[in-house]
């Protein structure tokens, strides 16, 4: 995938913003798409763009939709109130991982916790199961909480990357509904 953004070679090093936690798919995007810059995590959207207006960063990347869920909110909806400037956007492929902490076994899964997005694209899949869904504020923050508590009931939803960065056992890959899923990321600058 090529990197978007990225005219000629000529550009310095910056920093970007994403929304989430390191081994967020943003944060995937930002590694992906903008090697060159430094990723900078916020724990929100808004703050993200706060960060992007107030020239802490340089650009901002969103996610703004998904092919199984539609519109991801309220990113979609501060993208279009910021009146800032789309320089590029980008469709990338979301396979998302069902991970627990080593030793936890999928019988024993009570609650996985998740973006709400995250959690949409993979409602079928987590009925089937009969586990309880717990929104989070991002999928690598809830893989982070469900590390951290080292409770074998406990799973999330999110990148095969959080699960190496928080050291997670994966009890299920692709568990999302549907195998063409995928989401809309836009770049911002000021």
């Amino acid at each position: 995938m090529e990197p978007i953004g990225r005219a000629g070679g000529d550009q310095a090093p910056g920093r970007c913003a994403y929304q989430g936690a390191p081994g967020a798919f943003s944060h995937e995007a930002c590694i992906d798409l903008r090697p060159w810059d430094q990723p900078v995590a916020y724990d929100s959207f808004e703050a993200a763009i706060a960060a992007l207006r107030s020239g802490d960063v340089g650009c901002a990347l969103i996610p703004v939709e998904n092919s199984t869920i539609g519109r991801v909110e309220p990113a979609a909806s501060l993208v279009e109130a910021a009146g800032l400037t789309v320089v590029s956007e980008v469709w990338r492929p979301i396979r998302l991982a069902l991970m627990a902490p080593p030793g936890a076994r999928l019988g024993g899964i009570r609650t996985v916790e998740s973006h709400p997005a995250a959690l949409g694209q993979c409602v079928g899949a987590l009925a089937a199961l009969g586990l309880e869904a717990i929104e989070a504020f991002d999928t690598a923050g809830a893989a982070r909480a469900v590390a951290e508590a080292r409770d074998l009931t406990r799973a999330a939803v999110a990148p095969v990357r959080a699960a190496e960065v928080y050291e997670l056992s994966i009890l299920r890959n692709d568990i999302q509904d549907s195998a063409d899923n995928r989401t809309r990321f836009v770049l911002l600058s000021a």
